[in-house]
């Protein structure tokens, strides 16, 4: 049913409708509104859940890790410096596969602080073994979290993922967004089945100490399921499509493309300035297109490819820095891998860090640098103040 609704209480009703056997989170702007919505479920009765309530963040990805290894299915929430303090556990869990799926409500990192967003956290992590979802806006964001467990709790996946949106831009923005009903979720998503768990009557170890003999092979067995997660993303993705007319069948999506003369690659909510920027652009006679990652991890390298195939330059637009690398975004050097030998040039913009707006005329900046060959940059800097 098509209601309007904050982007935290939707993603809210999307966990609940998932039915989680255990929350755990500790408060965090601009997550806070996400896990006070799930205490009130739990407290009211409508979700049948524990709520188990920690001192910290570490604490909180600690309590998901021992209850998902017991089979449960449970869920998360955290942001920014949050993120940070979990990141141990973070590691721990996809080594040791749990299932589990966190909300990221992206936020800047300090310091200087800042409570506004970027995407510096969960990219931060992104080698960490979980599979990354952005979402654009808010029913995309929503229905990615019955996605992300569907995907999560299959038996040769086996990971855990982040669903990923903009903190306050999409957590804090009430848009029209249809919430699925409890029996048709419990149709897409059936009850967890866990491949192995701690039991009393069956004991196992989980998490055990590797050797150098032996070590290397986990790793090799944690890539490979999240080159698997890919395809049960995007068979998940066809099946809520089939069901509830929203697909999500592709790791990308593409705006205006065909006959692109300069392209732009980003994620998150920054895809709906970009397309009507294009629109202005296109109406001016300039040929830009845009190609919007879903998922970052497993990196949809042929996909990408396949999308930029025949456009002369590529402008990805990066709410990030890895700070003293070349391109100085982190999602650009995929990009540039991904059409190596094509001869398309692939530049990264650093732009919108701690909630710095970026206007429509900045994407028309930053096409019209990317056709003169200048990139790797940050765009917009107050040079002033340098």
């Amino acid at each position: 049913m098509l209601q309007i609704m904050e982007g935290s209480h939707a993603v809210a009703e999307a966990a609940k409708l998932c039915r989680p056997e255990v929350v755990s989170a500790y408060p965090i702007t601009p997550q806070t509104h996400i896990v006070e919505r799930l205490a009130d479920f739990v407290a009211d009765g409508e979700l049948d859940a524990e709520y188990i309530c920690v001192e910290s963040e570490l604490s909180a990805l600690s309590v998901c890790l021992g209850s998902s290894a017991t089979g449960s299915r449970v869920y998360s929430a955290t942001s920014s410096q949050g993120l940070m303090l979990m990141a141990e556990v973070v590691f721990n869990v996809a080594g040791m596969r749990q299932p589990i799926v966190m909300s990221i409500a992206n936020r800047a990192l300090g310091a200087p602080l800042s409570i506004w967003n970027d995407q510096q956290d969960s990219i931060s992590l992104r080698d960490a073994g979980w599979f990354h979802l952005y979402g654009e806006d808010v029913q995309e964001m929503t229905d990615q979290h019955f996605i992300a467990y569907k995907a999560a709790e299959q038996h040769d996946v086996l990971l855990p993922g982040f669903v990923c949106f903009d903190g306050f831009i999409l957590s804090h923005t009430y848009e029209p967004v249809d919430i699925p009903t409890q029996e048709e979720i419990d149709a897409f998503l059936p009850p967890y089945v866990p491949y192995n768990k701690l039991d009393a009557k069956a004991p196992l170890s989980m998490g055990m100490y590797a050797t150098p003999d032996y070590y290397m092979e986990f790793r090799y067995e944690t890539d490979a399921a999240l080159q698997r997660a890919g395809d049960a993303i995007s068979a998940a993705g066809k099946e809520f499509g089939e069901m509830f007319g929203r697909d999500y069948s592709t790791h990308t999506e593409s705006y205006r493309m065909d006959d692109a003369d300069v392209a732009f690659v980003a994620l998150g909510s920054i895809c709906g300035t970009v397309k009507d920027a294009i629109d202005e652009m296109r109406a001016d006679g300039i040929k830009a297109g845009l190609v919007k990652i879903r998922t970052l991890r497993p990196f949809p390298a042929e996909e990408i490819a396949k999308a930029l195939a025949g456009v002369p330059t590529v402008a990805v637009l990066e709410k990030n820095i890895s700070l003293g690398s070349a391109m100085k975004g982190a999602v650009g050097p995929e990009v540039k891998d991904a059409v190596t030998g094509t001869g398309i040039d692939v530049y990264s913009y650093i732009v919108g860090l701690g909630g710095r707006d970026i206007r429509k005329k900045d994407i028309r900046g930053i096409a019209a640098l990317a056709e003169k060959g200048k990139g790797n940059m940050f765009y917009g800097l107050r040079t002033e103040v340098l």
